[in-house]
């Protein structure tokens, strides 16, 4: 079994799983910074509820928080971002290469254009018995409460 263990990756990972949090993440890729009061505007939940998903992104190293007097601004860090993409990277090449060798080989073997010849059977065949669950007798049901039969 491998075992492949990269807390920072599982906290990238964990901390984008969440839709709220990617949310978070797009607003404060269109502005260089915003502060929490500004990222929380658009949301329907609690300035609480938002101070902890900015929690768990900082503790995943995706945002720096910095405060200047009664105001905290959130910022993007790439960091985290590109340990992800790169790691996301290597799996986008792998598919990408085994699909295109699928695509290969589905396009080297053409289809048949023309329609199959259907398969004749001869009037008298029968389809062959099923002999499934034959090897136990079939079980009767019972009423609730009453004791089966022998």
């Amino acid at each position: 079994m491998v075992k492949y263990k990269d807390e920072t990756l599982d906290r990238t990972f964990a901390a984008l799983s969440d839709p709220t949090r990617r949310a978070l993440l797009a607003r404060l890729g269109e502005r260089d910074s915003l502060s929490v009061s500004e990222l929380a505007a658009p949301f329907p939940i609690s300035l609480p509820a938002i101070m902890k998903h900015l929690d768990v992104l900082s503790d995943a190293g995706l945002i720096v928080r910095e405060k200047s007097g009664r105001t905290v601004a959130c910022r993007l860090t790439a960091k985290p971002m590109e340990q992800a993409m790169n790691w996301l990277n290597r799996y986008a090449q792998f598919w990408s290469d085994n699909l295109d060798r699928l695509a290969a080989f589905v396009e080297e073997d053409p289809w048949p254009t023309q329609p199959l010849a259907p398969i004749s059977v001869p009037p008298n065949a029968q389809a062959s018995r099923s002999h499934a669950g034959s090897a136990r007798g079939r079980k009767k049901s019972t009423l609730p409460g009453r004791k089966p039969s022998s």
